[in-house]
């Protein structure tokens, strides 16, 4: 078995493909032993990705087009949160956008991810960063999620299903970010280009597994709910919600792909926001490498997709 560390941010719902492969034995089918390691800082993960602790990860889209632009070699090589499964969830006492001058908006990571989307929302509501309310960099939403709860944040982006969770609990949600930006690659999964590029042999066949897991997800409801409980802690009922959203809109890519539209739209908006001297890239293309993802749905079509 070839070892292989992935790494992911927390006990997100993100990361469900990852877990059906190692529930499911895709990854073992593929001569894979994979062990998963989970972060609670989005920073921590691109850091092990950058420096080799791990070999693929799901991590912060934004991350690698910021790495990409300051000479380094990470590269998207499949999806994962090609569309936001967020709402956007304030303290009990805030009732609208204007309620928040002053306050504190928890996020995953001031440089990337989340503070991003933040600041597109707010600005729009004509609440403008740091001049009309602070950021507070806490980890992802479960994190975000114990801090709202105790009053350490007044706001932050609560995703599928923590969000009906805080809704149902009385927690307001001021608005559902999906609506108003259709595509964000929020997360994706990416590897460094030098070591995919060294390690095709155990690439191809994760690359499989992968496949094969987004496939599985979108096809058994029912089966999917235990692992998600297993993993994330939700009831079984959160976890059905949950699917139902990310398989109605598609969420999480069919094909396991990335979406070219939601990377450009994250260039865009980070672009609006944050200020990459000579930029080098512009199109979304130039930071995907689709060869692994490309061969790998090739060697998974039956045969009878080959004849003539």
């Amino acid at each position: 078995m070839q070892k292989l560390v992935f790494a992911a941010v927390s006990r997100n719902y993100f990361n469900m493909p990852i877990w059906i492969a190692q529930h499911r034995g895709m990854l073992a089918d593929e001569g894979l032993d994979v062990a998963i390691e989970l972060y609670e800082g989005v920073d921590e993960v691109t850091n092990r990705l950058r420096d080799g602790r791990a070999q693929l990860a799901y991590g912060i889209t934004e991350h690698v087009i910021l790495d990409s632009e300051a000479g380094g070699f990470l590269e998207i090589i499949g999806g994962n949160v090609n569309r936001l499964p967020f709402s956007f969830v304030t303290g009990k006492a805030i009732r609208t956008f204007e309620d928040l001058r002053g306050k504190t908006v928890g996020v995953s990571s001031l440089d990337a991810g989340s503070s991003s989307l933040v600041m597109k929302l707010l600005s729009a509501r004509g609440l403008e960063y740091p001049r009309d309310y602070k950021m507070r960099a806490v980890g992802p939403i479960l994190a975000r999620w114990e801090l709202l709860q105790s009053g350490q944040i007044d706001a932050g982006l609560q995703g599928a299903p923590l969000n009906y969770m805080a809704i149902d609990q009385g927690f307001p949600s001021l608005c559902e970010p999906r609506q108003e930006v259709p595509y964000f690659q929020f997360t994706s999964l990416n590897a460094d280009s030098r070591w995919a590029a060294a390690n095709n042999a155990i690439v191809q066949p994760f690359m499989r597994a992968f496949v094969r897991a987004h496939q599985w997800f979108f096809a058994n409801r029912d089966a999917v709910t235990p692992i998600a409980m297993a993993e994330t802690g939700i009831t079984a009922d959160y976890a059905l919600r949950a699917w139902d959203e990310y398989t109605a809109d598609e969420i999480f890519p069919r094909d396991g792909d990335a979406n070219t539209a939601a990377v450009q739209a994250l260039i865009e908006i980070s672009s609006l926001i944050r200020a990459v001297p000579n930029r080098v890239k512009s199109s979304a293309n130039d930071y995907i490498n689709r060869d692994y993802l490309d061969a790998a749905q090739k060697q998974l079509e039956p045969k009878s997709a080959h004849k003539v």
